[in-house]
């Protein structure tokens, strides 16, 4: 497909630090839209930098646990534990990335605006995310270098890798028409929600920063010094229409030794027999989960296997009577789970969808929303995943399609090869050494008789 095939940054690529720097990362989100970050500040705290993640109040407690310096950016969004009409508002195929950008985004950008000019106070360097709209506004203003971050290839849009869209997913039907038809596509879909951003630009005008021709919806979250691609080479190569600036630096997994250890009776369950099918909604999805987790349980018993569902701290998603050889837990940490499973059945948010791959395990995607579709196809693709409708799930759909991986081996053969290969990567010492490299050179061009 034309596309510019290369390897993750490399290792020891940033120029020798002595002076440890200031750098805010900003986030808004899920878990899945934390975790990274959290990967990264750490990584830079191991090199002598300060690291400050400026998010939503609910996980400050989960930041500074971790030691981690920590600034509460508005909005500070809806309790999706309490709302569960918002929950469902926000994973909603069709509607759920326009309320998220416009009711809960820009209708708080002048909130998130000042909160994070407040933390880059003292700041050497500032990264944004998909959704903080603001960073870059802060960082203009400031005179603050900074870098855009990516967690999933959508974000890039490119003409020459198509996204798989959650409002047109029949679209991806479409790949072979190629860069031409798609930049048209996405240029009718770029006009269409234009609108989406005019409170980026009032609020731009209202601080005064010269006006710009950018969508601060796609092209205007590029940074031109930095625009990291925290994701692997092996889930979406750097293409043509990227940004040339653009350093794809592998999926920033964390320790394993931060996180919570399983549950002992979990590890006994999996000790006591063959591998389980998992089932999990991740950190959103399961907060909308329906009957998803009565018909898992049902399609295990359909295929014979045992299974575990990830359930989340609601008790209604828990089903009233389990049958032998199927447990259920509110959580367990899927970097000590996934390698023991026979495959993965989840929705696809990048973070789980990075930690199924790097297990070497295959996957059932159910996609609900955003950028979930987009996943579920680029791993369908790899060859180590099949895809259900969400309005096809049923006991024995599900079933059937565990039937076509599990009976395959190909499936098990490739996932592992993809694992291994993942393994190989290290995502927060490439995102680090490119933060690096970007302090380095801003330094120095500060520092010549012309800079």
């Amino acid at each position: 497909m034309g596309a510019c095939v290369g390897p993750a940054a490399p290792a020891g690529k940033a120029k020798p630090n002595h002076t440890g720097r200031r750098i805010v990362l900003t986030t808004f989100g899920s878990l899945g839209d934390l975790h990274p970050y959290i990967a990264v500040a750490l990584g830079l705290q191991a090199r002598g930098h300060e690291a400050v993640i400026a998010t939503t109040r609910h996980y400050q407690q989960r930041i500074e646990a971790r030691g981690i310096g920590f600034h509460a950016v508005r909005p500070d969004g809806p309790d999706l534990d309490a709302d569960r009409d918002a929950m469902r508002r926000i994973m909603d195929p069709y509607k759920g990335s326009e309320y998220v950008i416009r009711e809960l985004m820009m209708s708080a950008l002048q909130e998130s605006y000042e909160d994070i000019l407040a933390a880059a106070q003292g700041a050497d360097l500032l990264v944004s995310h998909i959704l903080t709209y603001a960073t870059r506004l802060a960082a203009e203003k400031k005179g603050i270098p900074w870098a855009a971050s990516f967690l999933q290839p959508l974000g890039f849009f490119s003409a020459y890798d198509p996204p798989v869209l959650p409002q047109l997913p029949f679209l991806s039907k479409f790949r072979f028409l190629g860069p031409a038809f798609h930049r048209s596509l996405f240029w009718l879909a770029k006009r269409s929600c234009r609108s989406w951003g005019e409170p980026w630009r009032r609020l731009r005008a209202e601080i005064h920063l010269p006006p710009t021709l950018e969508n601060p919806l796609f092209e205007g979250q590029h940074s031109p010094s930095l625009v990291l691609a925290m994701f692997s080479q092996l889930f979406a190569a750097k293409q043509p229409d990227w940004p040339p600036q653009t350093v794809v630096s592998g999926f920033p997994f964390s320790d394993p030794s931060d996180e919570v250890g399983m549950p002992p009776e979990l590890v006994r369950f999996l000790d006591a027999g063959p591998p389980p099918v998992v089932f999990t909604l991740g950190s959103s999805a399961v907060l909308d989960a329906g009957p998803f987790f009565e018909h898992s349980t049902a399609a295990a018993k359909l295929v014979g296997r045992r299974a575990v569902l990830i359930v989340g701290k609601d008790p209604g998603n828990r089903p009233a009577s389990l049958p032998d050889g199927v447990v259920a837990f509110d959580y367990a940490p899927f970097s000590g789970l996934f390698p023991r499973a026979a495959a993965i059945v989840h929705p696809g948010g990048v973070g789980t969808t990075a930690l199924a791959m790097r297990s070497g395990r295959p996957m059932l995607v159910m996609p609900y929303a955003h950028d979930q579709f987009d996943n579920a196809a680029r791993v369908t693709r790899l060859g180590i995943a099949h895809t259900i409708s969400r309005r096809r799930h049923s006991p024995t759909r599900i079933a059937a399609e565990l039937r076509r991986l599990l009976d395959n081996p190909v499936y098990s053969r490739r996932a592992l090869g993809i694992g291994e290969k993942l393994r190989q990567e290290n995502g927060v010492r490439a995102a680090c050494d490119a933060l690096e490299e970007l302090l380095w050179a801003k330094n120095t061009a500060a520092q010549s008789p012309t800079g």
